[in-house]
């Protein structure tokens, strides 16, 4: 399976098991992350621990995402990126806009962290 979908009490957490999230990819990505938000899940962590590279249709998916989550009154968290991920993401400008963490249990920390504030 590309993405591994799993669901906690506070988010669910979608694992993209591919190296590359390009045109090929991106679109699975953000029907699963659509079918999410329409079941009513506003907190997401998108672990990106095995993707490799990533190109601007794989960037627009974590962009709908965020908006998507946004506009729940939930929260993003892109966690687990490579370092030629982390590159596009930072010369994209957008490490200004995502929630990124080094790890999952980060991820989650921010996610719990997020909720209590509200």
């Amino acid at each position: 399976m590309n993405f591994d979908i799993s669901k906690a009490d506070a988010h669910t957490t979608i694992k993209v098991n591919i190296e590359k999230l390009d045109s090929q990819f991106a679109p699975e990505l953000k029907s699963h992350i659509i079918m999410a938000n329409k079941s009513g899940e506003t907190n997401l962590i998108i672990d990106l621990a095995s993707t490799k590279y990533c190109d601007s249709s794989g960037l627009s998916a974590l962009l709908v995402a965020n908006r998507l989550c946004r506009d729940g009154g939930g929260m993003l968290v892109v966690s687990s990126l490579q370092d030629p991920v982390m590159k596009l993401v930072t010369i994209s400008q957008l490490h200004n806009v995502l929630n990124i963490s080094p790890s999952i249990a980060e991820a989650e920390e921010l996610i719990a962290a997020g909720d209590t504030e509200e």
